[in-house]
């Protein structure tokens, strides 16, 4: 069935309320001084740079935003940055895309055969993903572009579209370097299961060139490699201290590997990502996520735990094979519930236990009785100068060159450094705490060179005399 013959109207109409559902609440959450420096604040400030044609040297990583993961969209984006620069547009485009992401699994399921009304189910239950409405709350990443970008690719694969298949590659490859093994994974599913070699081949190639050029080029040229990749690695140094200690583990040492998969954590993170589709899995349609290996062994075997749940970015590029899996079971007539209401019904009961709209009322209302203090201190920021502030401030501040957060070791810097110091003591931020944010008060207090210039609530703002 050609994209042409669909009129997809029903799913239009949800995708634009799924947008707004998004976008607002993301934006409430910034508002609310909510948002955090990681992420949120790594990228404005990243795009804001490009967009003003300045190097985009992140401040907080100390390092240009390309030998982080070389992410090459973060240009495009910066084009939107151009009209007007605000972080909003961040929100909105990971709104936008995430909820886009509806419009390729509705054709996907027209495509399988499925009927207008179970095509707008599979779209709703992909909405109704946990995952997509809390990774939506935190910050902003280049990942979300990924889904629906895959999306697309599946999508062209299936129709045959040599064009569409490759610049939805291109536009995933460009969101992550670690992206590209899912590419790779994609064009081995599609040359050995789909029967599609030259699509497969397609995708394999244009995966492993740019595995090889953003890893071994692009990171190490705007980065310290090595440092680089020690703070990737660390997560698995159970396995290893290298890449090549690790490899020698996993052939020696392969129980290390088995205790590293085989633990409780592993099995909750599985049941928390299987359990919003596990009506519509079968193992006789397994096949597509053979796409999501390199992104599961990764969190699977990671100590990190945050790559264990559904509030962060690290499972993302296995929604869209999970999707599909989905189209091919339920097409196939193999899946638990047959009938939509059973299956929204389904949805919408994981959606309640496991989406954290619940932030809203508890933990995003935590600092707002610093919030109008806060507005008013930032308010009196009139210039680009440096800045050194909390994690929670700091996506407010972004647009510099230089800002900085007040997190442990920072009271030993040369404070002469920054503008404008902002300091939250009621509520830190990460790494941080009263005691600390007592101490760099009292410090920059005895400096000559800064004047207090607003105090309210626990908000500081200290502003360089010479420096403004």
């Amino acid at each position: 069935m050609k994209l042409s013959y669909l009129k997809p109207i029903s799913i239009l109409v949800i995708i634009e309320i799924s947008i707004v559902i998004l976008f607002i609440c993301s934006s409430l959450k910034h508002i609310l001084f909510q948002s955090t420096a990681w992420d949120l604040a790594i990228f404005d400030q990243a795009v804001y740079l490009i967009s003003k044609g300045e190097n985009p040297i992140s401040s907080f990583l100390n390092i240009h935003i390309l030998g982080d993961h070389a992410a090459l969209i973060f240009y495009p984006l910066a084009l939107f940055y151009k009209i007007y620069p605000s972080v909003y547009w961040l929100l909105l485009i990971q709104a936008f895309v995430l909820s886009f992401g509806a419009l390729p699994i509705y054709y996907l399921s027209q495509y399988h055969g499925l009927t207008p009304s179970k095509s707008l189910t599979i779209s709703i239950v992909y909405l109704l993903y946990p995952l997509i409405f809390n990774i939506n709350l935190f910050d902003f990443h280049p990942d979300v572009i990924a889904v629906s970008s895959i999306l697309w690719a599946i999508l062209g694969a299936f129709e045959n579209s040599i064009i569409l298949f490759i610049f939805a590659i291109i536009i995933t490859l460009s969101c992550k370097s670690v992206l590209s093994l899912t590419i790779i994974f994609m064009g081995l599913w599609l040359f050995c299961f789909q029967k599609k070699q030259q699509l497969g081949s397609i995708a394999m190639g244009l995966g492993l060139s740019w595995f090889i050029i953003s890893t071994r080029l692009i990171i190490p040229i705007f980065s310290d490699n090595s440092a680089n990749i020690s703070r990737h690695l660390e997560r698995f140094n159970y396995l290893g201290n290298s890449f090549a200690e690790i490899a020698q583990n996993l052939i020696f040492k392969p129980w290390l590997l088995l205790q590293g998969l085989f633990n409780l954590p592993n099995l909750e993170y599985l049941l928390l990502l299987l359990i919003p589709v596990i009506w519509g899995l079968s193992w006789q349609y397994i096949a597509p996520l053979i796409s999501a290996v390199p992104t599961l062994a990764m969190n699977l075997l990671s100590q990190n735990i945050l790559q264990k749940d559904l509030l962060h970015q690290y499972s993302l590029p296995i929604i869209p094979f999970l999707m599909v899996v989905l189209i091919m079971t339920v097409s196939a007539k193999k899946s638990w519930f047959r009938q939509n209401k059973y299956i929204i019904t389904w949805s919408l009961i994981c959606f309640l236990a496991l989406a954290k709209y619940g932030y809203f009322p508890s933990r995003y209302l935590e600092s707002v009785d610093t919030w109008k203090a806060t507005k008013e201190a930032i308010s009196k920021i009139s210039t680009q100068g440096n800045v050194l502030t909390s994690t929670y401030i700091a996506p407010h501040l972004s647009q510099r060159a230089i800002i900085k957060l007040a997190e442990n070791g920072s009271e030993s810097w040369d404070f002469n450094q920054f503008n404008y110091i902002l300091l939250n003591q009621r509520h830190p931020g990460r790494e941080s705490s009263p005691e600390l944010i007592e101490t760099i008060k009292e410090k920059v207090g005895q400096n000559d060179n800064f004047n207090l210039k607003y105090k309210k609530d626990d908000i500081y703002l200290f502003t360089q005399k010479t420096k403004q």
